[in-house]
């Protein structure tokens, strides 16, 4: 059997899922941390419904912040609504229909914002 130069470590029981190019844990990947999107500098507050069973989220897009700091925004914007969400893919999700709230927040620490959407 032959192995490509691509193949390799996608998931292990002991760190869970594997960066495909440091071949490290995703919650200790180092090359994501470098790879920042830069973004046009505006951060984009919408809301959402679409695939989600008819329940609205609140989406943050745009934040130019590495994964830490991107998690450390989501758990200040989550508790700030009083209500549950995630950070996936440089998106921050929090579970409610919160666009207001979240740009009070994120006004307070300085961010440029832009409401997209409905």
């Amino acid at each position: 059997m032959k192995h490509s130069v691509n193949s390799g470590l996608v998931y292990s029981t002991d760190g869970g899922r594997m960066c495909p190019d440091c071949r490290q844990p995703s919650a200790q990947c180092v090359c994501k941390a470098k790879a920042v999107a830069a973004g046009d500098g505006v951060v984009r507050v919408s809301r959402q419904t679409k695939g989600r069973g008819g329940k609205s989220v609140t989406l943050v897009k745009g934040l130019a912040l590495d994964a830490a700091q991107l998690a450390l925004l989501g758990k200040q914007l989550r508790t700030a609504c009083g209500s549950g969400g995630t950070v996936k893919d440089g998106v921050i999700e929090v579970q409610g229909d919160h666009c207001e709230l979240v740009m009070e927040v994120l006004r307070a620490n300085g961010y440029d914002l832009k409401r997209s959407g409905g």
